[in-house]
């Protein structure tokens, strides 16, 4: 859920529609419910993605929340190692904390973490985040972090479930990212905009860095990657695709030229049309079962058994209520 906000639309509508599809995707029997995060722009209305997940955690009683992602460059890795550890325990370890690189925005600006904290010092962060995760106390000495020794409170190992902390994952989009992520053992969120062939490189990729770094056997084959993509079902696919190429155009138009770069350097913008068309083609975008086949090719040429699907294409609440529902209830039930 982005809480897109589509062209006419205010942002309570698109927040509004956002808590309401988390609510039925729980009804629905879904696992996961992923928010995203973005400053700035009417692509997402949601500037935090750990306070929405706070409310939806509050608000359901089975389903995870992630985060997917957050993002690292305009938040200090302390407090929001903080936020997730508060969520873990208080959820019953219902949290994933996705985090991410995010762009070179005028966000970086605004928060006054500058252009650094997005170019260099993300894996200084994303170490000082897992420390604070995994460590009774943390101190810092770092080219970007210093301080001196602090408990951490609330600990994640106090929770009273079988994890010791929040699941961690960190979205990927370059070999420098995968390579971060596998050194770590941390499994990837792979975007919507790249194919399975891409997908499958890219796995192969962190199973290498995973292997020279050593990390454990078992840990490298039950890497739990997502895959992130579109879902539109309908009973015909020409429908499906109608759906979206009438809604999405217009909200990726309106949303990504809203993007202002920190430094003024040039930037592109995919052609909205042509973008929506590529992801009806990559994506299961269709009839239920043309959907589950989808999935399961992308889980078999990947090895990705976890999706992370934009619902809110139709950019209307009645439609995304009803598209989570067939979800869970037409696609879900013929996969499992």
């Amino acid at each position: 859920m982005l809480a897109a906000q589509f062209p006419g639309q205010g942002q309570g509508e698109a927040l509004h529609r956002a808590v309401r599809s988390a609510e039925v995707a729980e009804e629905a029997g879904l696992d996961t419910v992923w928010l995203a995060e973005h400053h700035f722009v009417p692509y997402g209305t949601c500037p935090s993605a750990t306070t929405l997940a706070a409310l939806l955690l509050g608000r359901t009683r089975r389903i995870r929340i992630g985060t997917a992602v957050s993002v690292l460059p305009t938040t200090h890795p302390v407090a929001l190692g903080e936020q997730a550890a508060l969520l873990h325990l208080a959820s019953g370890g219902r949290f994933t904390l996705g985090v991410g690189r995010g762009g070179p925005w005028i966000d970086l600006e605004v928060f006054g973490t500058g252009v650094e904290a997005y170019e260099t010092a993300f894996p200084e962060s994303l170490d000082l985040l897992l420390r604070w995760l995994r460590e009774p106390s943390v101190s810092a000495d770092g080219d970007r972090f210093r301080f001196r020794e602090v408990p951490v409170v609330p600990s994640p190992s106090e929770s009273l479930t079988d994890t010791a902390g929040p699941e961690v994952v960190v979205a990927c989009t370059s070999p420098s990212s995968v390579r971060l992520a596998a050194e770590r053992g941390l499994p990837m969120l792979l975007g919507m905009h790249v194919g399975d062939e891409e997908k499958a490189e890219m796995v192969g990729l962190w199973r290498q860095y995973a292997r020279a770094a050593g990390r454990p056997v078992d840990e490298i084959r039950g890497a739990a990657h997502v895959s992130a993509g579109v879902c539109q079902i309908a009973d015909r696919r020409t429908d499906a695709v109608e759906t979206l190429m009438k809604a999405m155009p217009g909200w990726l138009r309106q949303g990504l030229e809203a993007h202002v770069t920190v430094d003024g350097r040039a930037r592109s913008m995919r052609d909205p049309v042509a973008y929506t068309e590529l992801l009806c083609g990559l994506h299961p975008v269709g009839t239920a079962r043309l959907c589950a086949d989808r999935l399961a090719a992308t889980s078999e040429r990947t090895g990705i058994s976890r999706f992370a699907l934009l619902v809110e294409g139709s950019g209307d609440l009645a439609a995304t209520e009803e598209n989570v529902r067939r979800l869970g209830t037409e696609v879900l039930t013929q996969l499992r």
